[in-house]
């Protein structure tokens, strides 16, 4: 355990500043600029007959204006605010914050791919195309499917695609108007059930073992012939496999339901086992989680939907197919049984390209090799911290990321906010909080396999000298935290509820 010194704020002197030597106070870019003035030339605008139908601004813009250095100086000392992958260990569960190759980056960067335009010919698109042929196949070896779209946006937009394929199914079927019901377990991501809400089903709650999986039985018991599809996490959300997974698939296709599996959590056994060999009929993948490209701050995320061959013929358009030796894409649905289009265009060119250079850069093994890692890194982290803080499910071996909850803070008067902020002062950005939901008091570590031993052991030593801390009844360091962030703790209620979204002069 590391011995920390104690932290006096008397000995943080203030300055005239407000800087900390390097670490300098930045205005707002309002109270930095000049609304009379501008750091660029700009003519004066003739006059032209506006052509706006009265929506044209009559006011001034009302902009600052700065000068090239200024501008520059802002952003760069903004950014060394922000907290990233390439900053420190990034130790959010369910989100997969992995480090992202530069060698990805430098393929999206070629102009080939950069500049391409959807709208573009489709024969000068060629090697554009090729490559979403490459990373489908990938994709879907790497599943057992047989179909797939790719031009999904995120995680719940792959949802809606795949359960809008099982809804195209049932209809195909003439169950449409029975068949309104989908199971999801307590446990699974709030976009489960909201999706299945939107396409007009009604949700039935499957509830959760006491080690955190789902029974097949719970699933039997629940399943009828109202029932369309059930929706499964796998890994799920408590950091655990579905053991009963290939029975659970068969039930709910004995009872002529379809098996909708979130593969948000996929990383932990991508190039391990395959989706398919569990019975699941559609699964979105996170492309911006598994392979690469982390997602946190709004980056262009990408879920491409892999298909059974029960649900492959309702896939969306646009898809590709082969003519000859060249590729077309498939634009319209008519006479197919695609259930329509979902997105403007085809997806999102830059991550299809990151995914397919992490894919190649690693191989089949590599993936396979990664994915091993992430979970030793899980188990590592379980391991040491299994004696300080408490896993609600027994010491049962993780997958990708270890959950525990707040019992060990019972009596100590810190919670898991708390706990949180306090890792703020030692330099990491918390674990996610408060979920999964079904856990009291969260917290959702996923270390991922891009950290070293080395990285691990100072972030387990540091949570173990926060934990020393708590139950030695030192609450001012926690109670009080964040003090060495560029901003200490804010009334989190107040910003929520009246969150200041615009600046207004004083």
């Amino acid at each position: 355990m590391l011995d920390r010194p104690a932290i006096n704020p008397e000995e943080t002197p203030e300055t005239f500043t407000g800087n900390r030597g390097l670490d300098q106070e930045e205005p707002l870019l309002f109270e930095i600029g000049r609304l009379e003035t501008t750091g660029v030339d700009v003519d004066e605008a003739p006059d032209v007959a506006p052509r706006l139908g009265g929506l044209e601004r009559k006011g001034p813009i009302g902009l600052p204006g700065l000068s090239e250095p200024e501008t520059m100086r802002h952003y760069v000392r903004l950014s060394r605010r922000n907290y990233s992958i390439d900053a420190g260990l990034y130790p959010l569960g369910s989100c997969t914050m992995k480090h992202n190759p530069r060698l990805n980056e430098k393929m999206a960067r070629l102009d080939g791919f950069a500049d391409i335009h959807p709208l573009q010919p489709v024969s000068t698109a060629q090697g554009a195309l090729a490559l979403m042929e490459e990373l489908a196949h990938w994709l879907m070896t790497l599943t057992n499917t047989h179909a797939i779209a790719l031009s999904p946006k995120a995680g719940a937009h792959g949802e809606l695609c795949g359960m809008m394929a099982i809804k195209s199914a049932i209809a195909a079927r003439g169950e449409g108007a029975s068949r309104n019901v989908v199971l999801i377990p307590q446990s699974a991501h709030g976009t489960n059930p909201a999706t299945a809400a939107l396409l007009g089903f009604s949700v039935r709650v499957v509830p959760a073992a006491a080690d955190g999986t789902v029974r097949a039985e719970a699933v039997r018991t629940a399943l009828g012939p109202d029932v369309a599809a059930i929706m499964l996490t796998n890994p799920n959300t408590c950091g655990l496999f579905e053991r009963e997974i290939v029975e659970i698939a068969e039930a709910a296709h004995e009872a002529g339901a379809y098996f909708y599996c979130d593969g948000a959590n996929f990383n932990a056994i991508a190039g391990v086992a395959r989706p398919g060999d569990f019975g699941v009929d559609a699964m979105h993948i996170n492309l911006h989680k598994t392979f690469s490209t982390p997602h946190g701050g709004g980056g262009p995320g990408a879920g491409p939907v892999v298909l059974s061959e029960r649900l492959a013929p309702f896939a969306p358009v646009p898809f590709i197919r082969r003519a000859g030796d060249r590729l077309e894409l498939v634009e319209h649905a008519e006479g197919t049984q695609s259930f329509g289009r979902m997105t403007a265009f085809h997806g999102q060119m830059g991550m299809f390209v990151r995914a397919l250079a992490y894919l190649l850069a690693h191989g089949a093994d590599g993936v396979a090799q990664a994915s091993k890692d992430a979970v030793l890194s899980a188990n590592y982290v379980r391991a040491a911290l299994r004696d300080v803080m408490t896993p609600p499910f027994g010491d049962q071996l993780c997958m990708h990321e270890v959950l525990f909850d707040d019992a060990w803070l019972k009596g100590t008067g810190v919670s898991t906010l708390d706990f949180a902020k306090a890792m703020i002062d030692e330099g990491y950005h918390p674990m996610t909080m408060y979920f999964p939901l079904v856990v009291h008091g969260a917290m959702l570590i996923e270390p991922t396999e891009s950290e070293s031993k080395a990285a691990l052991d100072l972030f387990i030593a540091t949570l173990r000298d926060l934990a020393r801390s708590a139950q030695e009844g030192d609450t001012q360091r926690f109670t009080q935290a964040p003090r060495l962030a560029p901003r200490r703790r804010v009334d989190e209620t107040l910003a929520a509820r009246k969150p200041v979204l615009r600046w207004r002069a004083a």
